[in-house]
């Protein structure tokens, strides 16, 4: 796998961003998944540079603040250093250092704050993509993009970029700066941005970074019943379509996926995010690990190669409509 060479692909059109066509998310690394393990996430993101996966995806509010401090870790510690590395983070959802949630915050003097914060403990200068986590609905999404707009005039912002945001809060703020991507969920079994926000995207000229590529694990084939470890979200009503009955059901899909991916030579992960590579060269998805092997597996997606056949049949499969259950169980703070 060392020999691998992994491809490009790149971000937007007006302010384009060259990255790695898998990314890391790093999240898991220090919350939501089960307790945080500093030395097998450091590993983990050393592997992933070292196998071409440049890309790395952290926010303020993971830990929260201890992700940032684990990434910077890493990118110091690396053979690639500072200028091998995109480095992607958030702000928005804020939180205290007890994990406290203060809500969503768009004001331009958080905005500002926040962004040096994050370069502190990244222990960088700048940062290549600077995402607004969450929409803040009380404040206008000019304000908050005028304020994103003085860090890239300031040299500590490169490129801008939105997570889980709508169409229209997409096309107002692409009119005050150019935003290069759009972190959104997007799997086999999440759709729902097909219908609005990737036609708008494209129009306009934004990537997109999918995370969740492989629907928070269950599309690995490795997920057959509901967590039990009390830090691990994913066995929380947080995730209905991950609990229950519904899970019962979407497993039945997962085991339609795994037919494919038998007869395809690979595992069904690798089949789901081979899926979400095909959708386009302007897609960069993210999955998050926290171990090497599985970081492994999900680099093996890119050698995986689906015809027009392939894509209809796995979405025959799993049509769009399948899956059982909400992706959150409260969809309040997504800008819909």
């Amino acid at each position: 796998m060392d020999g691998m060479t992994l491809s490009h692909r790149t971000l937007g059109t007006t302010s384009p961003l060259t990255v790695s066509a898998l990314g890391l998310g790093c999240m898991g690394m220090s919350e939501f998944y089960g307790a945080p393990d500093e030395e097998a996430g450091l590993a983990t993101i050393h592997r992933a540079l070292d196998l071409g996966v440049t890309f790395l995806d952290t926010a303020d509010m993971y830990g929260p603040f201890t992700n940032e401090r684990l990434v910077g870790k890493a990118i110091a510690t690396s053979s690639q250093g500072r200028d091998g590395v995109v480095l992607a983070t958030k702000f928005g959802n804020q939180r205290e250092e007890d994990g406290t949630r203060l809500g969503i915050n768009g004001r331009p003097e958080y905005v500002r704050a926040a962004c040096d914060a994050s370069l502190e403990r990244l222990g960088v200068d700048h940062i290549d993509l600077y995402y607004q986590h969450r929409v803040d609905k009380t404040v206008p999404i000019e304000e908050t993009v005028g304020a994103m707009k003085e860090l890239v005039e300031a040299g500590k912002v490169r490129h801008l970029g939105l997570s889980e945001a709508s169409a229209e809060t997409i096309r107002r703020a692409h009119a005050v700066h150019p935003i290069t991507a759009l972190q959104t969920e997007w799997s086999l079994f999440t759709r729902d941005l097909e219908a609005e926000i990737l036609p708008t995207v494209r129009e306009l000229g934004i990537g997109l970074v999918p995370y969740s590529p492989l629907g928070r694990g269950i599309l690995t084939g490795s997920y057959t019943s509901a967590p039990t470890d009390e830090k691990d979200s994913r066995a929380s009503a947080y995730f209905p379509r991950l609990n229950g009955e519904a899970l019962e059901a979407n497993l039945r899909l997962v085991d339609r996926v795994r037919e494919i991916a038998d007869e395809k030579g690979c595992t069904p992960g690798q089949l789901a995010l081979a899926w979400v590579l095909a959708q386009g060269e302007d897609v960069a998805p993210i999955p998050g690990t926290k171990r090497v092997r599985y970081l492994e597996e999900n680099v093996g997606a890119a050698d995986v190669e689906l015809s027009d056949d392939d894509l209809a049949r796995i979405e025959d499969a799993v049509p769009a409509d399948a899956v059982v259950g909400a992706r959150y169980g409260d969809m309040s703070s997504i800008d819909a």
